[in-house]
């Protein structure tokens, strides 16, 4: 196989991340935020109201995997807010952008790399191209991926918050081939989940290598990696078991 590109998934595959949105201290904080803008609602009012908002935007969606926007949930919410209606355009957009990066921010209680993924990702990147395809919400990625000092080696970054739609939806994994500019038959795609990654990955008929993290669904009835690898560093040698095909 002569291998041209490598697509990667982020979170699970390259950055191991812990996220608790159950935390009540985000809505405690949010709470708090509110007040100098006017608006008095309790922590348990701004989680409901954020959690009906998410979901009434995946069930207005006519996707078959909706993916939600975050800034939107919460513009939604400000104007559903009393006093929310006097906010004015560039004030709406800064403060929904800011609620979704405070939200993010204190429900994260780990962000790292997994082990040997820069220095995999170092030599790699002289020989392919690489893309990232993730779900996730741009607002929230990007930023992360910087912060672990990830952000540069990979064209394009398909984030399923920017679609509408998320894996095992074909189209992402379409999309970031289309970016990279390279043929399915000449791209491995690396991922941590069976379901979203492996199985939306086959669908364009490209090789896969499957990292067992501590996270991601691992097993899928009718559905197997062409590679399994158990520790990142392994990569290289999946690399050479395809090019040696």
């Amino acid at each position: 196989m002569k291998i041209q590109g490598i697509i990667f998934d982020i979170n699970g595959t390259l950055i191991d991340i812990r996220t608790d949105e159950g935390y009540e201290e985000i809505y405690r904080a949010i709470s708090h935020f509110l007040t100098y803008h006017g608006i008095y609602m309790h922590r348990w009012e701004v989680k409901d109201a954020y959690y009906r908002i998410m979901e009434s935007q995946r069930k207005e969606s006519k996707e078959q995997y909706p993916e939600f926007d975050a800034p939107a949930v919460w513009r939604e919410f400000i104007r559903e807010c009393p006093g929310g209606a006097a906010f004015g355009p560039a004030k709406l957009k800064q403060v929904s952008l800011f609620l979704a990066e405070m939200y993010r921010g204190i429900s994260r209680s780990k962000l790292q790399l997994y082990p040997d993924v820069k220095s995999v990702l170092d030599e790699f990147h002289l020989r392919f191209k690489m893309a990232a395809v993730s779900d996730a919400q741009s607002v929230w990625a990007l930023p992360e991926m910087k912060a672990v000092g990830i952000d540069s080696y990979f064209t394009p970054v398909i984030i399923s918050g920017d679609f509408g739609f998320r894996k095992p939806d074909y189209r992402l994994f379409k999309a970031a081939l289309s970016g990279m500019k390279l043929s399915p038959a000449n791209v491995l795609f690396v991922g941590n989940d069976m379901y979203r990654d492996i199985f939306g990955a086959r669908q364009l008929g490209m090789k896969t290598v499957f990292f067992l993290s501590n996270q991601g669904t691992n097993e899928m009835d009718g559905v197997s990696p062409d590679y399994i690898i158990y520790r990142f560093a392994e990569l290289k040698k999946a690399v050479s078991f395809f090019e040696k095909q």
